[in-house]
């Protein structure tokens, strides 16, 4: 007893010690982020049971890995692990067809109504819609809708789904850095949504409304998969940047996944408002309502 006492205080003194704000940002970010995440490609998809145990030791002294609702229960490698599936059931999909659900596991950061060039990104830190969707997306249709962002932290599932029944219809690439996207570094780098490496993905609903999802990659990812492209965006494709498509999805379906944690930005136009207890800090897991349709006087709308 007095050992895993012993253990316990030392893990979470590690755990403060790297979550001290200049030496998180330093090993985060003050490196070279590109070199280290093509690096990191490679390692992570190296087949060893050894290393994987090795390297599964030490990613838990640092998270809350919790790997029960994965499918496969061995692994040969840091890959089968980021990209994992999860067992039939392990999580619920919310029913109503006037919520959009939330399209992974994740914590909820910046959230609320979507003004084009006043995006919250952290406190005293804001964006550009329009430069976030790059020069051949039209953000338009968001203004004055809602969005939400969605951290993926390295030890949550890594793919991510679709929030109602829709459509995908194009795809935009836009290469970038590879910042981490923790509070850390949100709070000190400025417009980092729209440095980092993304992916503009327009749906629409099957009532015409449009939604837009926007992966955006980050140290050690910068690796995007899509199902509807067949293809792995990563930092080194070499185009097309912009791909029409027309995939249907049901409402829960599998549309792709990070090799690691990174974050979603989620934009729904007039019309949709933050589900209840869509907060900043909020913990969700992905089939759980992230926004509702609302009436022109702010109420919710009713299924008839």
């Amino acid at each position: 007893m007095l050992d895993k006492v012993v253990k316990g205080g030392a893990l979470r003194q590690l755990r403060r010690i790297a979550q001290q704000e200049d030496l998180n940002f330093l090993l985060t970010n003050r490196i070279p982020r590109v070199a280290l995440t093509r690096w990191m490609g490679r390692l992570s998809k190296v087949e060893s049971p050894w290393l994987t145990g090795a390297a599964l030791a030490v990613w838990r002294l640092f998270t809350d890995l919790d790997l029960s609702d994965a499918k496969p229960q061995r692994w040969r490698s840091l890959h089968q692990v980021f990209t994992r599936e999860l067992v039939a059931g392990a999580r619920r999909i919310d029913p109503d067809p006037l919520r959009l659900c939330s399209p992974c596991d994740a914590i909820v950061g910046a959230c609320g109504r979507a003004d084009s060039d006043l995006l919250l990104q952290a406190k005293g830190m804001r964006y550009s819609m329009r430069e976030l969707f790059g020069p051949s997306q039209d953000s338009a249709p968001f203004e004055g809708g809602s969005y939400a962002t969605l951290r993926l932290t390295s030890a949550m599932y890594h793919r991510f789904h679709a929030p109602a029944a829709c459509r995908l219809e194009h795809v935009s690439y836009l290469s970038g850095d590879t910042w981490n996207v923790n509070p850390i570094a949100l709070a000190r780098v400025e417009r980092l949504f729209c440095r980092n490496e993304r992916a503009v993905l327009r749906l629409r609903l099957s009532d015409g409304t449009p939604l837009a999802l926007v992966p955006v990659a980050a140290v050690l990812v910068a690796s995007i998969r899509l199902h509807a492209l067949d293809v792995r965006l990563h930092l080194r494709w070499p185009g097309p940047n912009e791909m029409p498509c027309d995939a249907a999805y049901t409402r829960g379906q599998e549309m792709g996944w990070f090799e690691h944690g990174s974050t979603i930005l989620v934009f729904a136009p007039p019309g949709f408002a933050l589900a209840p207890g869509i907060v900043p800090g909020a913990r969700l897991r992905m089939g759980q309502a992230l926004l509702q349709r609302v009436s022109s006087n702010g109420h919710r709308t009713t299924a008839t």
